[in-house]
């Protein structure tokens, strides 16, 4: 039953990342409105629960510096706190000293897509002589 449920939410993502990607302005204002909604949902939730545990031992987690500290704490451990607030992309291409995707021109992207196009026939055809070279060996060992 829960498979069914996630490869559901999963077909109805792709095909809706597919819809909003052919307009992305409007795929950000969505997104965007959303995010924020979340995140409204979330303040306000522990908002209502460091008033409902108010007085205990469990009201010093709302306390907002405490909250603070134990975000942080969890997002380093889970390895989320990098990648959320800086992104691997703007990482990488940090490392590697290239530009943004949306600082390059579409003919560097094509260029760059191209380049990929070629490794994959390459390494397309090495696999090829790969299984020529099995199949040669083989045909010599029956042979003997």
């Amino acid at each position: 039953m829960y498979r069914k449920i996630m490869d559901f939410f999963d077909k109805l993502e792709d095909h809706t990342r597919a819809f909003l990607s052919k307009s992305p302005i409007v795929y950000a204002i969505i997104g965007g409105v959303l995010v924020v909604l979340f995140w409204r949902g979330v303040w306000h939730t522990a908002d209502i629960l460091e008033h409902e545990v108010g007085g205990s031992f469990l009201s010093y987690f709302f306390y907002e510096p405490i909250n603070m500290v134990l975000s942080v704490l969890g997002l380093l451990v889970s390895g989320l706190f990098v990648s959320f607030f800086i992104g691997d992309t703007i990482l990488i291409t940090g490392l590697k000293k290239e530009k943004k995707l949306t600082e390059r021109t579409a003919t560097e992207v094509r260029q760059e897509g191209d380049k990929m196009d070629q490794m994959s026939a390459t390494v397309k055809k090495m696999i090829e002589e790969l299984h020529k070279m099995h199949e040669d060996i083989d045909n010599l060992r029956a042979k003997k």
